[in-house]
């Protein structure tokens, strides 16, 4: 890890700032913290939250002996700038990661995060804390500023690059900064049936398998860390890579669901790798990670570390879109009634599940409709593990603690989110109104886009636009929307000019 000497000094300075309660003293000893992230799994994707064609019986448990929200927000609507915001307490209109991008056109690895970013992992190792990566990080290459051994990880492995983790059996992982071997066979993560190729014959699909599943390879290094460090402090942060495509799972999790749905086989032709069962492979993805999420409790309780383990599940964001890549979201419901899907600002594209554990802290079988984001993860989490004076100034996260440990507390003032692509898309909620911008390139003139309303309270899928209706409600949230957004010369946001102001062309 590159150490800086500034940061132990930064901590001490720093103040305590969007708390409004201290709701728990500095346990003794502090909690572990373990933060599985699943990658576009969605709101409807699971048990508890509906499901009832993919089996997921350890976060259903999960849920049952913790809490369950109803009205948690990802960072964005897409991988990399979700991330961002979860590290930094840092909403999308502020973040320095607004969308994916790679640092260099056809080359490994995302656009890095600056070397002065603050992360929830520096100062969790500020704090004493063993921190380690075990997933995909996508924050920047291994040898940027962005790695994550820069950034606050003791140890990181896994994907460092996104696009790599497109493929679930590559020939290499990364083990910080050193490739790490798999035995797979090198092929492309995007190609599809050669035309002759029969797709209903499991044949034509050999190419596209190996030994090693690279989600199991990358839970058993998880795994590892935690044995390794029980006698102290630990944060383990799990971005696993699944349910994302390409849509590839083991021959043993593929057989469980093999005769359970009628099948189309998708050839390739909607970029990323064919496969002969996608419904049966999509629900052998989550059930896999059900089964990770599953050890890797049994492995808490064994070690007689549950009790004092902070355990939180939610997704980077909503699920694909059903047809990319073969997956058929609709199907499953995965994004339930929600509208919009991944890189949509709407609801299906940012509300995410979220469960969170902690024995004797957090009533079980609980339920909260707060509204909630990955900025809030950074001062909640630094809240309840006694390091409330090392929050920094100027976040736009607020410590949701007071909720978790079964206190009332007032609601969030609002919520805010941005996505450049699709010609600008920007969004913020407050109270029961959600206000909504996009493709705001489009729009010629001085005029701005048109901003739509939902009463979420009444109309959750947001079917009805009442804009027309509540004219000084729009006026109130497009001023939230105008002053939420710094401007970036980096992710420039489309439809916004110079001054910040709606309609530049």
């Amino acid at each position: 890890m590159n150490n800086r000497p500034w940061l132990a000094v930064f901590v001490v300075l720093l103040v305590v700032v969007g708390a409004e309660v201290s709701p728990l003293a500095a346990a003794q000893p502090p909690p572990n913290i373990v933060f599985i992230l699943a990658d576009d799994l969605g709101w409807g994707d699971l048990g508890c939250y509906g499901q009832t064609k993919i089996r997921t019986p350890n976060i259903d448990r999960l849920a049952a002996q913790g809490m369950r929200f109803s009205r948690h927000y990802s960072g964005s609507p897409v991988c990399a700038p979700s991330r961002c915001v979860l590290m930094t307490g840092l909403h999308s209109g502020h973040a320095f990661i607004r969308n994916n991008r790679q640092r260099v056109q056809g080359e490994p690895g995302q656009y890095p995060i600056p070397d002065e970013t603050v992360t929830l992992a520096e100062l969790l190792h500020a704090a004493g804390y063993a921190t380690g990566g075990f997933g995909k990080w996508g924050l920047g290459g291994v040898e940027t500023s962005g790695a994550p051994q820069r950034q606050g990880f003791d140890r990181f492995f896994g994907y460092n690059c996104q696009g790599v983790a497109h493929n679930f059996f590559p020939t290499f992982l990364w083990d910080n900064d050193r490739r790490v071997a798999l035995d797979n066979p090198e092929f492309a993560a995007h190609q599809s049936l050669p035309p002759d190729a029969d797709p209903h014959d499991p044949a034509s699909y050999a190419r596209y398998t190996g030994r090693q599943y690279s989600a199991d390879v990358i839970a058993e290094q998880a795994f590892e860390f935690v044995r390794a460090h029980r006698q102290r402090p630990f944060f383990l942060y799990f971005p696993s890579t699944i349910p994302h495509l390409a849509l590839q799972a083991p021959a043993d999790a593929l057989a469980a669901y093999e005769h359970a749905f009628a099948e189309t086989p998708y050839r390739g032709e909607r970029r990323y790798l064919p496969q002969r069962m996608p419904r049966a492979c999509y629900a052998a993805m989550v059930s896999r990670l059900d089964q990770h999420v599953g050890r890797l409790l049994d492995l808490l309780d064994e070690l007689q570390l549950a009790d004092n383990t902070l355990i939180v599940f939610t997704s980077d964001n909503g699920p694909a879109v059903s047809g990319t890549g073969g997956v058929d979201t609709d199907f499953f419901g995965s994004g339930g009634t929600l509208h919009g899907r991944k890189g949509s600002i709407y609801e299906g594209g940012l509300r995410v599940p979220l469960i969170v554990r902690w024995p004797e802290h957090i009533a079980a079988g609980s339920t909260s409709d707060r509204v909630c984001g990955f900025e809030d993860w950074l001062p909640t989490l630094l809240e309840l593990t006694g390091q409330g004076a090392s929050i920094p100034a100027g976040l736009d996260g607020l410590t949701f603690g007071a909720t978790l440990l079964g206190q009332s507390q007032k609601e969030r003032p609002f919520l805010y989110r941005e996505f450049a692509d699709d010609g600008g898309q920007q969004a913020v909620w407050q109270g029961p109104w959600k206000a909504v911008r996009q493709r705001m390139a489009r729009t010629k003139g001085k005029q701005g886009p048109r901003t739509e309303l939902y009463n979420l309270s009444i109309d959750p899928d947001e079917t009805t636009d009442v804009a027309a209706a509540h004219p000084e409600v729009v006026s109130q949230l497009e001023g939230i929307l105008a002053a939420q957004h710094v401007a970036s010369t980096v992710f420039p946001l489309p439809g916004i000019g110079p001054k910040g102001k709606p309609g530049g062309d």
